[in-house]
């Protein structure tokens, strides 16, 4: 059976990628509204409310005012914001790591942002199994390619091609914070140091371990194996290949993906260690995850769609 899936914002960055995988799929069809209706607050209630699907690709206040536009209890909600990420009766769209039955059976789905889900996907396993601290004041450094920051940055970026990084986020206190500590289960949010770097789309996030002074902190081949195991059956996120030459690259010329890729180095006393993950910022940083949870809930392979 079809069902209907109507995007929110769908002109916007992930709205765009979000459409690109839907699209020449039988499983959805797709309620849109053309330039004039787009803003018109009747017109955008009557989709809310048609669809059996709803994916917001919104400003956090603009999300919540949709969620109160549906008046019905059956339209199933995805929000690509940080309105809803750590908001009680919300799922966080991350199986690997939330549960796919959770996802599956949820009405209302918070989608994680980019950054996070890099830091979440190496952290929440390894402290979940006791193998490094929640009480530890973790440093999270992270890159990401220019898309991420919507049509303005896109812009700015290409306008100014002596743009070489920028760094932001420079009072502390980013936006996905709050998501990286809960679904972590830290008692200390960590320091989360951002960048904008020029290329379109990817991202590298890394969690350096001083491992020798953390209490009760496991070897390096232990985090590696353990997250191994974690994602074993995951046709999502993995392990990296190590790199041959010691390097670890993003290329401006990377096209999209919606895979995650680990990857644990250490030092070779096994004292310090770096965990990394890269992705990309528009598939499972954005629009890719939207799409998995998307297909988890409506009862169809995860994988579908995605591009892998």
């Amino acid at each position: 059976m079809t069902q209907t899936v109507f995007i929110d914002g769908a002109a916007g960055t992930t709205g765009l990628e979000i459409a690109e995988r839907l699209a020449g799929r039988a499983e959805f069809s797709l309620i849109t509204l053309d330039e004039a209706r787009r803003k018109d607050v009747a017109a955008r209630a009557e989709a809310l409310n048609a669809a059996d699907f709803v994916i917001l690709c919104l400003p956090d206040d603009a999300a919540r005012e949709a969620v109160a536009m549906i008046a019905n209890d059956r339209t199933r909600v995805i929000d690509a914001s940080t309105a809803h990420r750590v908001a009680p009766g919300w799922v966080y769209g991350f199986p690997e790591v939330s549960g796919h039955d959770a996802v599956a059976e949820a009405k209302r789905v918070s989608n994680p942002g980019c950054y996070s889900t890099g830091f979440i996907a190496l952290v929440a396993p390894l402290v979940r199994a006791g193998l490094i601290p929640a009480d530890w004041p973790y440093i999270c450094h992270a890159v990401s390619g220019y898309s991420g920051g919507g049509k303005a940055l896109i812009e700015r970026f290409e306008a100014d091609r002596d743009i070489a990084w920028r760094g932001y986020a420079l009072a502390l206190g980013h936006k996905h914070v709050p998501e990286m500590q809960a679904r972590c289960g830290l008692s200390v949010a960590p320091l989360f140091s951002p960048a904008v770097i020029p290329a379109h789309r990817g991202m590298v996030v890394e969690v350096p371990l001083p491992l020798a002074a953390m209490p009760g902190a496991a070897t390096p081949g232990a985090l590696r194996d353990a997250l191994a195991t974690f994602y074993a059956a995951s046709p999502v996120v993995g392990m990296g290949a190590a790199p041959e030459d010691g390097e670890l690259l993003l290329r401006a010329s990377d096209g999209g993906s919606d895979r995650l890729d680990l990857f644990v180095f250490a030092a070779a006393d096994g004292s310090q260690a770096r965990l990394v993950a890269r992705l990309d910022n528009l598939g499972k940083g954005a629009s890719g995850a939207c799409v998995q949870s998307l297909n988890i809930m409506a009862g169809l392979p995860e994988t579908a769609g995605l591009r892998l």
